[in-house]
């Protein structure tokens, strides 16, 4: 890699188009994208598999501090559409627990309003009211994403500094309807012939939508806010 795109300080994993475009304008898809203050941002896509990948390659490039950044689901009552949230752990599925890093949280904390806590990273997007119920049950968790463990994991086998900071989009009693969730592909932007077939098959779901589109554009206002109050390493300090 050259030296116009080496990190020199946070690498961001973004995994949505829509949240990419609260930190610049525009971010290709599995590219490294220079932030200014020397970070970068990769857009991987959805899922953990995805993350470790983007999170590698952005330690590849020569980041010296590790975060995931965008919307996440609440799995508790307390947290309402477009809240932010620095979790002090990330927990994965299989009992693994990352502390996030706590000057680093504590940088953040000081630019914006956040609840602490702990953040569930999953395999597969928990949609119904009863599936986040249940995941806040067997887990203590206030909210639930598809990457921050993965890269949490990335950070702490290099020993580098991590932090996930997060909107929240869909409430904990929200249902986010499946045949919608199908129709976008792996960085959030809708397939045409997805979102047409799911109309098709499920009519009931058109009045979903004005919903969910509110719900998305007040976490990434939240997350435009946030990313202008840390800075490009979103807040992290050599």
């Amino acid at each position: 890699m050259s030296d116009a795109h080496a990190i020199r300080t946070t690498g961001i994993v973004v995994a949505l188009a829509s949240e990419a475009r609260t930190l610049i304008p525009h971010a290709t898809p599995d590219r490294l994208t220079p932030l200014a203050d020397g970070a970068a941002l990769w857009l991987s896509g959805m899922g953990l598999a995805a993350a470790q990948r983007a999170a590698q390659q952005l330690v590849n490039a020569g980041a010296k501090a590790l975060a995931v950044f965008g919307v996440a689901g609440a799995l508790d009552s307390s947290l309402s559409n477009g809240a932010l949230i620095c979790p002090e752990h990330v927990l994965d599925e299989n009992g693994a627990r990352y502390a996030t890093d706590a000057s680093w949280r504590a940088s953040v904390q000081q630019s914006l309003v956040t609840t602490s806590g702990s953040l569930l990273s999953v395999h597969a997007p928990l949609l119904t009211v009863a599936e986040k119920a249940d995941a806040r049950r067997r887990f203590d968790t206030l909210a639930v994403d598809m990457e921050s463990a993965a890269v949490a994991d990335v950070a702490q086998r290099h020993s580098l500094p991590f932090i996930s900071l997060r909107a929240i989009v869909d409430e904990a009693g929200d249902t986010v309807p499946a045949a919608l969730n199908n129709a976008v592909d792996a960085w959030g932007r809708p397939r045409a012939f997805g979102l047409i077939t799911a109309v098709c098959r499920h009519p009931s779901v058109l009045g979903d939508l004005p919903r969910l589109y509110s719900r998305m554009q007040r976490a990434t206002h939240a997350l435009r806010a946030a990313a202008q109050a840390t800075g490009p390493t979103l807040g992290w300090r050599p």
